[in-house]
């Protein structure tokens, strides 16, 4: 089978640990990023969980796409599925996303080629599903949870980190950061 296309939108962008050959900027339509998953093993626990992100429905999201090459395959959605299916909350999925073209970007338009990526999307029914907070609430969940992987502080605050080094603006991610800090 031939290359194939990963779509990261959180800690995948700044820890994708995978081999790669190609990273670009791109758009999932249909699906925004939000803290919509209670984190009962990486950054909280089930005691006092935490927040993580998760591709809920509506919107879009701007992440970044990594081409694998296709003998690497069965390793590396091996190695998704045991990152990202701990507890089930995603559900693993190919969509279509819109690649940035550097030059139609530097120009203001949203040019590029359309590919299909696999994407862990948000299961809804899962109890782990945390709904849509605004972002008092998520800063409330997230200030003070810590898991096998860390403060869940720091898992924000490095995404939004990682985001803004891209270019990449996130609103509602940028006020639930200025609510923990306060």
């Amino acid at each position: 089978m031939g290359d194939f296309w990963v779509f990261g939108y959180g800690s995948l962008i700044w820890r994708p640990g995978f081999a790669h050959v190609e990273t670009r900027r791109a758009r999932l339509h249909g699906y925004r990023r939000s803290l919509c998953v209670y984190s009962f093993v990486h950054r909280g626990t089930r005691e006092r969980p935490g927040l993580v992100l998760g591709l809920d429905r509506g919107g879009s999201c701007i992440g970044l796409a990594f081409r694998v090459p296709g003998e690497l395959r069965n390793e590396v959605i091996t190695y998704l599925r045991e990152r990202e299916l701990v507890t089930n909350v995603y559900l693993e999925r190919v969509l279509r996303i819109r690649l940035d073209n550097e030059e139609t970007d530097r120009r203001g338009t949203n040019g590029g080629e359309t590919v299909e990526a696999v994407a862990y999307v948000v299961d809804r029914s899962h109890e782990q599903y945390a709904g849509a907070l605004d972002p008092a609430e998520a800063a409330t969940v997230v200030r003070g949870a810590v898991g096998q992987s860390g403060r869940n502080e720091d898992y924000v605050l490095s995404t939004l980190e990682h985001l803004e080094a891209l270019g990449i603006s996130d609103h509602w991610l940028e006020e639930v950061t200025r609510r923990i800090a306060t």
